[in-house]
């Protein structure tokens, strides 16, 4: 029977205000995951460890946690798997990050459900409510299918760097959400929702670092729903209020007009009265070698290149 050893993060704010980490080690079965070790060290050795769960199936998403730096749900890890992918050393526990510490792994989820709450989560339907039900076809359901998979487990939010470097960010698993019903047929606010979601604090401030798609338990890769919720902007003519959004525009412009990006574009679409004041530096830059050519280019295969362009504007 293996022994595993467990570095745990912990916080007793009634106690202290100092988090620290305590080790514990545990004899247990192969297939113990990490959700009922940390039960099991709540049990049997520490009745202080606090940590966050419900279904223990995967279902909840409650249970989000860092295991060795990875945002993990710990129902779903098994603890000798985790040990195999650090190379036998104890497995390092720690509550899911961009978030407050109440309690050991417990944290603040208050600020979490307020930018889901911020989406509009719901249908606004447009219309006089039908006598039966609004009928929807399979191929319709099957374009939002994947974002209405979201448990809301904040795995996403934990990895994210954009919220790391803005606490107000709105984040990927509303962002998610607010595609789940932005593309939903039966809702009435498609130009609105592009608004609201296209503000400060929205769809343009994702870095794009994928790191959402690459934890998320459930494969819903809200980092795509982000895309795709550019995408409805620039479809509804929301997308010129934001920087990033006509950042966004002047890949879009090179793409079409050259085949590959014109990177004098961006500084000027982006910022246009401050790239004014970056042309003589820009001009320094050129000078030296240092600076793409402004002279606009085109490729040999360009009409292939609006071909794809247009495939994909088709399927947002």
């Amino acid at each position: 029977m293996p022994t595993s050893t467990f570095d745990i993060f912990r916080y007793q704010p009634d106690t202290g205000p100092e988090h620290f980490r305590q080790t514990y080690e545990l004899e247990h079965d192969a297939d113990l995951t990490l959700l009922d070790a940390v039960l099991r060290l709540q049990n049997e050795q520490d009745g202080t460890l606090a940590v966050r769960y419900s279904c223990r199936s995967a279902i909840c998403g409650s249970c989000a946690c860092r295991a060795d730096g990875k945002t993990v749900l710990a129902c779903m890890s098994q603890v000798e798997d985790l040990k195999a992918q650090n190379g036998g050393q104890p497995i390092k526990v720690d509550p899911i990050g961009n978030f407050e510490p109440l309690k050991d792994l417990i944290v603040d989820m208050d600020p979490f459900w307020e930018k889901f709450k911020s989406v509009k989560p719901y249908l606004v339907p447009d219309g006089p409510a039908p006598e039966k039900e609004r009928i929807v076809s399979k191929e319709a359901m099957q374009k939002i299918y994947n974002e209405s998979k979201c448990i809301l487990c904040a795995a996403c939010y934990s990895e994210c760097n954009s919220l790391a470097a803005d606490a107000d960010y709105v984040g990927p698993a509303a962002l998610a959400w607010g595609y789940r019903f932005a593309a939903d047929e039966r809702d009435g606010q498609r130009t609105a929702r592009a608004k609201l979601y296209s503000g400060e604090h929205g769809v343009w401030d994702c870095t794009r670092c994928m790191y959402c798609n690459e934890r998320c338990p459930k494969g819903v890769d809200p980092r795509d729903a982000i895309e795709k919720l550019g995408g409805i902007a620039f479809n509804e003519g929301v997308s010129w209020a934001d920087a990033g959004a006509r950042h966004a525009k002047a890949f879009l412009i090179s793409m079409r007009t050259g085949g590959k990006l014109n990177e004098t574009l961006l500084v000027p679409f982006t910022n246009p009265i401050k790239s004014q004041l970056d042309l003589p530096f820009a001009l320094r830059m050129l000078s030296k070698g240092k600076a793409p050519s402004p002279i606009p280019h085109r490729i040999k295969k360009l009409d292939e290149v609006k071909k794809l362009m247009k495939n994909v504007k088709e399927t947002i």
